[in-house]
Formats: structure tokens, sequence, C-alpha cells
């Protein structure tokens, strides 16, 4: 019975990992070849008032961003991560922001975030796996 569950979700789950990581390259791809100017001049984030965009580190672009997802998927959140997005980005409304430049960022982050459910799940299925054939 276990071997034919982990015979199932063992491609499932690998399948999913490659979804996600496919999807969130194509999403980051677009964002920063041909997007971000106008993702940052719809969102304008408050660090971008003090530095523009091109003199921050890869890792606080990536914050920015990570604001501007958790503005749009999480809207009325109060604590935590989202609701300090949400303070910062406070003077947006996530349903005027055209769709267009919403779903490059919700690809690359909800990509890497299920990538990251998906892929304890799988280590687990190979685990399993290994053990099941002993």
């Amino acid at each position: 019975m276990l071997t034919d569950i982990i015979n199932y979700t063992l491609p499932f789950s690998f399948t999913i990992l490659v979804a996600c990581a496919l999807t969130c390259l194509v999403s980051m791809l677009m964002i920063f070849l041909f997007r971000i100017r106008r993702i940052n001049e719809a969102m304008q984030h408050p660090y971008l008032k003090k530095l523009p965009w091109e003199r921050h580190t890869f890792g606080m672009r990536a914050t920015i961003l990570l604001d501007y997802f958790l503005r749009i998927m999480f809207p009325r959140r109060k604590k935590g991560m989202a609701g300090q997005a949400n303070l910062l980005l406070a003077h947006i409304d996530p349903t005027d922001v055209p769709n267009s430049l919403k779903w490059p960022i919700i690809g690359m982050w909800g990509g890497c975030l299920l990538g990251l459910i998906v892929m304890p799940l799988l280590w687990i299925m190979i685990y399993l796996k290994m053990n099941a054939g002993l």
C-alpha cells in the first residue's frame, strides 16, 4: 500500500517542483528584463525614495519585490511580514495595479514559496522509496 502511494506521489511532487522552478525563472526574467521600471513606478516602494533601484543590493531588491507580493496577496493583514509590507505600501490599492504587473511578481514568489513546501515532500518520498526497496 505504501509503495503504491510513493510510486504516485514521487513523480507528481518532482513535476510540481520543476513547474515551480520554471515559473519562478520565467517570472524573474520577465521582471528583471522587461517590467521592473513599470512595477516600481506603479507600486512606489518607500525604499526607492532613498536610493534608486540600480543602487540597491540584490537582497534588497528581492525584499522590495517580496513586499510587493505580500501587499498584492494579503492586503488586509496587520501582523507579520505581510503587515509590515502593508504598512510600507499603504498608499497602493492592490486592485488598481494592472494584471500585467501583478502576474510576474505572483509567479516569482508563488513559485518560490510553493517550491519550498514541495521540496521536503519530495525528499520524504525519495527517502521512503529508498527504504522501501530494502
